[in-house]
């Protein structure tokens, strides 16, 4: 498994050799592409972390959880996994710190972490792929793409749940 990256790379280099295609030039051109693609995101994705870090630090999203846990009660939703539910469609990282949380607090084969898991593996960081995708390509009026993308990751949300409580039943 240590030797894929290089061989890889190896059959990459060889299979442009073979095809005669200026291997260092396509390269430094994907570079310079590369670059300007994140010229171009970088101010949405700068913005998306600012935002992130002051609803952490304003305490919104604990506001936010406390009004949304009677909902996910009713829906039988693990009250350890609102917090997640809530920070997944804005933050992969977070959402990932807030898995390992869940893990420790509540072991991994519990409710609460196999939701979670698949939660995890089901849903999508919403807010930053809009931010990246539509940034790329200079698209500012998202649409029904925010609405929609959320109703998916709540759809994913309450499949997770039911399915993981089919599954441990």
């Amino acid at each position: 498994m240590d030797l894929f990256m290089p061989l890889f790379i190896a059959a990459v280099v060889v299979l442009g050799l073979i095809k005669k295609v200026p291997i260092f030039e396509a390269f430094v051109i994907g570079a310079k592409d590369g670059i300007k693609t994140l010229y171009k995101i970088a101010p949405t994705l700068v913005g998306l972390i600012v935002a992130v870090d002051m609803l952490k630090s304003s305490g919104a999203t604990d506001v936010l959880c406390g009004a949304v846990t009677p909902l996910a009660d009713a829906l039988g939703f693990p009250k350890e996994i609102v917090p997640m539910l809530l920070l997944r469609p804005i933050s992969g990282g977070g959402s990932t710190a807030l898995l390992t949380n869940i893990y420790k607090d509540c072991g991994p084969d519990s409710f609460a972490g196999q939701a979670a898991s698949v939660l995890a593996g089901s849903t999508e960081t919403t807010f930053y792929a809009v931010a990246v995708y539509f940034g790329s390509v200079k698209i500012t009026k998202t649409r029904h793409t925010l609405i929609s993308a959320l109703a998916a990751d709540f759809t994913a949300a309450v499949m997770a749940v039911l399915t993981v409580r089919l599954i441990l039943q």
